[in-house]
């Protein structure tokens, strides 16, 4: 008896679904599930460090805040005690207001100079790169460095004092006013942060479609109502990020005032944490530098939030 060859229809019912190749989409998301498995692993230990020295600090700090500890005689559990001593400090609320104070003086006119300076250098011309490079520079400037020459600049001999005195003002020295003295270390911070600012606002202008300006032009807006009404809705987002940024770096202010001022004169630019480093490591009581530092994290999570409604609300 001869055999007979299988016939097709015979094949078709012998070949399975487990037989069947994978899909081109599924394997696809196998290799790319697997890509990042092996991309979280490489990131894993960066990740674990980013924890250790981020979050783990954060949290020892809002346990001290509730203990009266010294370095070298140890911790006592004084529950919210740190927290009424700071609402009966008034050097507390003297260096929440010149923290707050210094913040509007810095926040608002970083931003505006940052953004000008990003319109200025967004069109590409003979030597734009060369002038945002020296935009950029102050950024990558040593702030203490930074601090010691401005010391000098704003000293009765300074070429800022003879400046005020060539225009009809007082020669004296800025940073030994007490109500000229935290404009004076605002126009630092300023100096130092608006580069940083530019390069962020020109990255997302160049992103910008021209289509709109272009028919805003033709119907005849102007180049004021083209950037008010057409790049800086555009802008919304980024300008939250960077006021968000600004304004916690503006909270955190330490370089300038401690080599500028150390805090005076009689207190006039004695911030936040520069109070909380006085505190901490001058008088090492870390207890109550720890319930300061969870107040100043506090003010400026709710000043995060209001930027957030008045900002970026519509993302």
């Amino acid at each position: 008896m001869t055999a007979t060859a299988p016939t097709s229809d015979e094949l078709q019912s012998d070949r399975t679904p487990a037989t069947r190749p994978p899909a081109r989409g599924s394997t696809r998301r196998i290799v790319q599930r697997r890509e990042a498995r092996i991309g979280l692993l490489f990131a894993l230990p960066v990740f674990i460090l980013f924890l250790v020295f981020r979050f783990g600090p954060a949290i020892a700090g809002v346990a001290l805040s509730f203990f009266d500890y010294t370095i070298g005689v140890g911790a006592e559990w004084t529950g919210v005690e740190n927290f009424r001593r700071m609402v009966d400090d008034p050097v507390f609320w003297s260096a929440m207001r010149v923290t707050i104070v210094l913040s509007l003086l810095i926040v608002p006119v970083s931003l505006a100079i940052s953004t000008f300076m990003a319109l200025m250098v967004r069109r590409s011309f003979r030597g734009s790169g060369f002038y945002r490079s020296v935009f950029f520079l102050p950024v990558v400037t040593s702030l203490v460095l930074a601090a010691t020459v401005f010391t000098w600049v704003f000293s009765s001999n300074g070429p800022w004092s003879a400046l005020m005195g060539s225009l009809g003002f007082s020669r004296d020295s800025w940073l030994g006013s007490t109500l000229l003295v935290l404009p004076a270390l605002a126009m630092v911070a300023i100096w130092s942060r608006f580069g940083y600012g530019m390069l962020i606002l020109l990255a997302r202008m160049q992103d910008l479609p021209r289509e709109l300006e272009e028919a805003a032009a033709i119907d005849g807006a102007g180049p004021w109502k083209r950037f008010w009404h057409i790049i800086v809705p555009q802008l919304k987002p980024t300008l939250f990020f960077l006021a968000v940024i600004e304004t916690t770096a503006s909270f955190q202010i330490f370089d300038l005032v401690y080599v500028m001022t150390a805090g005076g004169p009689a207190r006039a630019s004695y911030n936040m944490v520069f109070y909380i480093y006085d505190q901490g490591f001058k008088y090492f009581d870390l207890g109550y530098a720890s319930a300061l530092g969870v107040a100043l994290f506090v003010v400026t999570l709710v000043v995060a939030l209001i930027q957030r409604y008045a900002i970026g609300r519509d993302k």
